[in-house]
């Protein structure tokens, strides 16, 4: 276990970090900072510790619920230890289909862990995730977040098989593969020295696929010009034209009104 003094939230290199992402923000606003911070405590801990929660909540000067309130609303702050390498399968719908949720069974099988669990050695941390915005590249793994795209579970075995081995497989776009802290520094707003460390490359074929059939047949937005200026927000709307019609909610109220019911039992509109 890690000693009081030797704790990592203890590094005064730490302190200032976090002091440093506090000052990025408006005075009366330092609270904003909270989201970075865990980022932060993740990438000395490798997960948001209590000792993490107090650290954040003592910076910021709120409380600890308000800081817990943060931290379990987003998955991407993790509760328990997480491995250096975080495996996300999406199960979504495209991607359960084509085979993401084999891909997961025969992760789950392989390590001996399920959803949010990290392997004995605590080298990986495996987790279903409900869509990784690459419904173009299904089924798609993700490891800390860079993605491996058009997976089956063979695939993504000899993927598991290498980092249990200490190699860090190329993704197939984007940054190269770092663990988890690593990436939590980056997340909190620090750069990182290491080479190869910024992604590279333009966008793939089959996100590329809708635009090139829009070119191939000339389809475009009907008066859309792409040097349009960008309006500033001081900037007046422009005006409505004056024979615009009116929205019916302008001439009637929505639904029928009340039945009144006259002495005589006759109804009125």
């Amino acid at each position: 276990m890690t000693s009081v003094q030797n704790h990592p939230l203890l590094d005064p290199a730490l302190r200032e970090s976090a002091l440093e992402i506090i000052a990025r923000y408006p005075e009366g606003k330092q609270r904003s900072a909270l989201l970075p911070m865990l980022h932060l405590v993740q990438s000395a801990e490798g997960y948001v510790t209590p000792h993490g929660v107090a650290f954040c909540a003592e910076l910021l000067g709120i409380t600890k619920a308000e800081v817990s309130a943060v931290a379990t609303f987003y998955t991407m702050y993790k509760r328990r230890p997480t491995g250096d390498w975080l495996v996300s399968v999406c199960t979504n719908t495209m991607c359960g289909v084509s085979g993401g949720d084999k891909i997961f069974d025969t992760l789950k099988e392989y390590l001996g862990v399920g959803h949010n669990q990290t392997t004995p050695e605590g080298d990986i941390t495996l987790e279903h995730a409900e869509c990784l915005a690459a419904c173009d590249y299904a089924p798609v793994v993700t490891v800390n977040y860079e993605f491996y795209d058009e997976m089956d579970a063979d695939k993504t075995m000899s993927l598991v098989k290498a980092l249990q081995n200490g190699e860090r497989p190329q993704p197939s776009r984007g940054a190269r593969l770092c663990t988890f802290k690593e990436l939590s520094r980056q997340l909190a707003g620090f750069s990182e020295e290491r080479d190869g460390v910024m992604g590279d490359g333009p966008a793939g074929a089959p996100t590329l696929a809708g635009n090139r059939v829009a070119e191939q047949y000339g389809i475009s937005v009907p008066g859309f010009d792409p040097d349009t200026p960008i309006g500033s927000r001081e900037q007046k709307p422009a005006e409505k034209p004056a024979s615009a019609p009116k929205a019916a909610s302008d001439s009637k109220p929505a639904g029928d009104g009340p039945v009144v019911q006259d002495p005589k039992g006759a109804k009125n509109a």
